[in-house]
């Protein structure tokens, strides 16, 4: 396989609470199941059934800021900030994402009210208290012991500009170029790749992204959360639309890469990518 040209770390993003708006940093440290601080937090309902931008688009409005504590500073419109500290590891609660059983710990009632008030919908916060156990990796494409937190399915999600570019191009060429160009925010990303070729991530299946090394698991099939503008919370048709036209496979809508870590270590901007197999 070749190696790009300058292929670098443009960015880094975690997401405290699932689904709420994310935080660049400049750097963060990987964790056996993701970033330190990404998707320890998220929303469920009153059956236990996690509660994202599916469900309330309106999520993207909001925004958690981390603590370093592990805590969270709760921020939306119309409501006064909260912080909310991370509850001792005490009475768990049994939840579902998606497939998955996940033994969580409440938040607690102020953030529950909070949430609630924000939606208008019975919800409570919950928080992973210990991702190294709570929840595995789909073995199908994972080794034994590999985990994740509260993301979707991986515990890192990586895209690259150039796709991003190549989306765009045939968003403008589509039905619906109003809805371009797309911001990267649409995809969620933990981390962002500069340098290679559009669509190079599609044929990667090991890199290292300064000195940590990460398995390529799977492409990321999207979701409608894809087609919600993270800063009005409207929805459109696109990317949906372009990516079923040029990028279907099988069922799935691809754009991105999940990745999971073979060791640990600390991720910088501008650290250089190496594509090994």
């Amino acid at each position: 396989m070749s190696q790009p040209v300058n292929a670098v770390l443009h960015e880094i993003h975690i997401h405290p609470v699932k689904s709420l708006t994310g935080c660049a940093q400049g750097s963060a440290t990987v964790e056996p199941w993701g970033l330190a601080g990404d998707r320890r937090w998220m929303l469920v309902d009153e059956t236990g059934k996690a509660v994202t931008q599916r469900q309330h688009a309106r999520l993207a409005l909001a925004a958690a800021q981390p603590l370093p504590c592990g805590g969270v500073r709760l921020s939306a419109p119309g409501l006064e900030p909260l912080t909310v500290t991370v509850p001792e590891p005490v009475g768990t609660i049994g939840v579902q994402l998606f497939r998955d059983k996940i033994d969580v710990i409440p938040a607690g009632p102020a953030a529950d009210a909070w949430f609630s008030a924000y939606l208008g919908a019975a919800v409570r916060l919950v928080h992973l208290d210990d991702p190294a156990v709570r929840r595995p990796v789909n073995p199908k494409y994972a080794r034994p012991g590999d985990t994740v937190n509260l993301a979707d399915g991986y515990p890192l999600l990586l895209t690259t500009l150039s796709s991003l570019d190549a989306l765009n191009s045939l968003v403008a060429r589509g039905d619906l170029p109003e809805e371009g160009p797309l911001p990267m925010d649409r995809f969620r990303p933990t981390v962002v790749v500069s340098g290679t070729p559009p669509w190079a991530e599609d044929g990667w299946s090991r890199i290292a992204i300064g000195a940590v090394v990460l398995r390529v698991a799977k492409a990321c099939g999207r979701c409608v959360i894809t087609t919600i503008d993270q800063r009005t919370s409207e929805r459109g048709r696109e990317p949906l639309r372009t990516l079923a036209l040029h990028r279907r496979v099988d069922n799935d809508l691809p754009f991105g890469q999940n990745l999971i870590p073979e060791g640990t270590g600390v991720l910088h901007v501008g650290d250089p990518v190496h594509i090994l197999e």
